[in-house]
Formats: C-alpha cells, structure tokens, sequence
C-alpha cells in the first residue's frame, strides 16, 4: 500500500491500483476493500518520511512502522501498550494476563461509552485482534496467560522516523518518560 502510494503520490489512485491487482491476495472484493481501507487509514497517520521509509525497510522496521500506524490510528491500541504494557514492563511484572485486558477495557468503558455497546462476540475478537497484534510488533511473546512483555528493539532508522514526527510515540514501544525526554 505505500508502495503503491509512493509511486502513485495519491491514496485514491493507490487504491485503485492494490484493488485491481489483488495486491492484497483477498478471496473476495468485499475482503479487499475492508482491507484497504484499514491499512489506508492508518497509513494516512504517517508522515511523509515515515511512509518512504517503510518503502525499503526492512521487516522489523516495517513491523515497527505498522506498530506505529496502528498506535497513531487507534488511541485504543495506543493507550493499552502504553497504560498496560508499558506500566506491567517498568513494575518487572511482565506476565499479561486476561484481567490485565479486562481491567483496561473496564476503565475505557467509562470514558468512551461506546464500548459498552459492543457485543461479547466483538469484545472477543477486539481482544483476539489486539493480542495478535502485539505479538507481531514484537511487544508480547506469546505463552502463559496471554503472553509475556517484552520490549521490541527498534532500529536507529526507526527511532529517528518516530522523533521526528513526535518523540511521544516512543511511549507506544514501552520506552520510558525518562528515556524519550532524553532523547
């Protein structure tokens, strides 16, 4: 998608391309523009440089970026690796547990109320999605209860995007307050 993006230098024209190759390999178009439109809009979040550098990253530096674009997107994802991952990880307590979730979800609920519409079905494949979410970023090792928190090492190209765009960020990695305002 950013590839496509770059070399089109427009998010319409990139659409049209991913979706009339199958560049996403979906079974069905409805898939296809469910897909798209996800990975578009968090897309959308970065900023140039972060959406060139993505381009020739390599893997990890793509998981990072994609990490990244999730955080920027969804303040949901954002706020859990920071109020939960990150707070489990500097207590030396990096067992994530079922009730770590369900406490956080739990204290969401208060301040967006539309969470408390959702069904147990979309509760759990929030839950489901969110988790291997982490692992792909690198932030969770999955294994007992939920997995086991880790801190993802980030390469200095990685760093440097994020820095520029917001050091805040950083926060979404599990680096520390101290450690971003010393940067």
């Amino acid at each position: 998608m950013a590839e496509a993006f770059v070399q089109t230098g427009s998010w319409q024209l990139a659409k049209a391309k991913i979706l009339a190759t199958n560049a996403l390999q979906c079974r069905s178009a409805s898939s296809a523009l469910r897909l798209e439109r996800e990975l578009r809009q968090r897309l959308e979040t970065l900023t140039h440089d972060q959406i060139h550098f993505v381009v020739s990253a390599t893997a990890d530096d793509r998981a990072a970026i994609a990490w990244l674009a999730a955080c920027k997107r969804i303040r949901f994802v954002f706020d859990f690796a920071v109020e939960t991952l990150r707070e489990k990880f500097a207590a030396h307590d990096p067992v994530l547990r079922p009730s770590d979730y369900e406490a956080f979800f739990e204290s969401k609920r208060l301040i967006y109320p539309e969470l408390a519409q959702l069904t147990p079905a979309s509760k759990s494949k929030i839950r489901q999605v969110l988790r291997r979410m982490l692992a792909e970023a690198g932030l969770l090792i999955p294994g007992e209860m939920w997995g086991t928190v880790q801190r993802p090492a980030l390469s200095p190209p990685v760093v440097q995007v994020i820095i520029a765009d917001d050091p805040q960020w950083l926060a979404g990695f599990l680096v520390p307050e101290s450690e971003i305002y010393r940067r």
